[in-house]
């Protein structure tokens, strides 16, 4: 366990905030890995504890550790948001085997939900910065722009590497205070289909609500993806 001082805070969507860690002296992790956050001396605790774990959104060529969070409220979401910088947190890990798979012949396909784009951020730019051969394709759900972090970065990302494809859709856009020319609607079979080569055999990820990923698997599976193909990770009670 190391401790990182916190460097940097901001809102990133409606409701979400990016924070941002020192990195600790030695710390390597493979882009779509977590880490356990505690947080030291909270200004108020509560029964769940000061501990959660995050997916990084850095890359893991970055300077920084990078974790972003909608912000409920919960103790530990006050308390971190509340954490003056320079003040340190405990860094535990890091975690988990969410991450890209070795063979470049088989192309990625993102599925994500609302702040499950974290891991897939992380994915993504590090793919681009090591100019990986790997083709991916995100589908981004949300229900606004306004609840979307990383929107125009993710566009950006997708003009400037032709092997990334980023399709966001949105599913209540009567809320939002904008107009909205992409997809519409929940990700579906048929959606997938407008955007993915027919003859395609992805390995495919899904992050999100654990409703939308179930739902997601399930999908996948009733079109004939084998469940060895589908790799997903829950953001329950985020």
């Amino acid at each position: 366990m190391s401790t990182a001082a916190l460097t940097g805070k901001k809102e990133i969507a409606e409701g979400t905030m990016e924070f941002s860690f020192e990195r600790p002296a030695g710390f390597e992790y493979a882009a779509g890995q977590t880490i356990d956050l505690t947080l030291i001396n909270p200004s108020e605790t509560d029964t769940e504890g000061s501990r959660r774990t995050f997916s990084l959104v850095s890359a893991p060529h970055e300077k920084e550790l990078r974790i972003a969070t909608r912000m409920r409220d919960t103790a530990f979401k006050r308390s971190l948001k509340d954490l003056p910088e320079g003040v340190e947190a405990e860094v535990e890990g890091p975690f988990g085997s969410f991450t890209l798979h070795e063979n470049v012949v088989r192309p990625a396909v993102f599925l994500a939900g609302g702040i499950g784009i974290t891991p897939f951020h992380s994915m993504a730019h590090d793919a681009a910065a090591r100019d990986l051969p790997h083709r991916m394709t995100l589908f981004y759900s949300n229900r606004r722009p306004e609840d979307a972090p990383y929107l125009s970065e993710f566009d950006a990302l997708a003009k400037a590497h032709p092997r990334f494809t980023f399709v966001p859709t949105m599913t209540d856009t009567g809320l939002s205070a904008g107009a909205w020319s992409g997809e519409r609607g929940y990700v579906d079979a048929a959606m997938l289909a407008r955007h993915l080569p027919a003859d395609a055999v992805p390995v495919y990820y899904l992050a999100g609500p654990q409703g939308m990923v179930l739902a997601l698997r399930d999908m996948l599976k009733a079109s004939g993806v084998s469940g060895d193909d589908i790799r997903y990770e829950e953001f329950s009670g985020y």
